[in-house]
């Protein structure tokens, strides 16, 4: 009785998300742990992978994964200190910072894929079917304006 039809219907779908969130967050947390990462620092390893030179500027790395610059240094810092991404400068304009892929973070990366692959990314309980369907919806979502 507090809520018309509309708002039940949207805090139903808000609740059922945040609760899938935080369940599919467990399971990757755990996962990323046995490869001493988060899933923010895995992202950033995934991306670097996908470059040509296995490098990109920390800017492009920020813009793609849809971060805050300082959240880029921090993930960039972390992965630098651990051996598995370096810093250079970019010879073509050297006020650029590169965040460029080791050899062992490389090794890293591909371990750590393979260990969601193995829980299927915690959406193994949906056919695959249902997984797009969830993922367009969600993109939908996700690309809305809300302002």
């Amino acid at each position: 009785e507090q809520w018309d039809p509309d708002a039940a219907s949207g805090m139903a779908v808000f609740t059922t998300i945040l609760r899938s969130y935080q369940l599919l967050n467990d399971q990757v947390n755990e996962v990323m742990r046995g490869h001493d990462l988060t899933f923010a620092r895995y992202e950033v390893l995934v991306l670097l992978s996908f470059s040509r030179s296995g490098s990109l500027p920390l800017s492009k790395v920020g813009e793609r994964l849809m971060v805050h610059p300082t959240s880029v240094t921090n993930l960039v810092d972390r992965l630098d200190a651990q051996g598995l991404v370096e810093r250079t400068v970019d010879d073509a304009d050297r006020r650029r910072v590169l965040a460029s892929l080791t050899p062992e973070g490389r090794r890293v990366m591909k371990r750590a894929t393979a260990a969601l692959t193995d829980i299927e990314f915690a959406v193994g309980s949906l056919d695959p079917a249902d997984q797009q369907k969830a993922y367009e919806l969600l993109r939908a979502l996700r690309s809305s304006d809300f302002g």
